[in-house]
């Protein structure tokens, strides 16, 4: 249960990540709100998670699901680049994400 709880805090970390954009500097109130209670869920529940997995794995794996989303929404929503480089280094990251995953300790 606790590592469903940090995907899901992941996927919120990249929906307020993308909601900045959309915030334009805190003057919009629609998606400052949407932002900043996308924040609070993804800190509610990376805090729950932590009950059960080491910090550093989890902390890790939270940033790592954060910075994958944002970076692919980044392509799709933004037109930002989408190099050969770019997207291999996207893979090592989900790699990398896996791997905690995989050598962490069972709970």
């Amino acid at each position: 249960m606790s590592w469903i709880l940090l995907v899901v805090a992941g996927l919120l970390e990249t929906g307020w990540a993308v909601g900045l954009k959309y915030t334009e500097g805190f003057s919009k109130p629609v998606p400052t709100v949407l932002t900043i209670a996308a924040m609070v869920l993804s800190m509610g529940l990376l805090g729950l998670a932590l009950r059960d997995l080491p910090v550093g794995t989890a902390y890790a794996v939270w940033v790592g699901i954060g910075a994958f989303g944002t970076a692919v929404l980044g392509i799709l929503l933004f037109s930002e680049p989408a190099t050969p480089a770019r997207l291999f280094f996207l893979v090592l990251l989900a790699v990398a994400i896996a791997g905690l995953k995989v050598t962490s300790p069972s709970t």
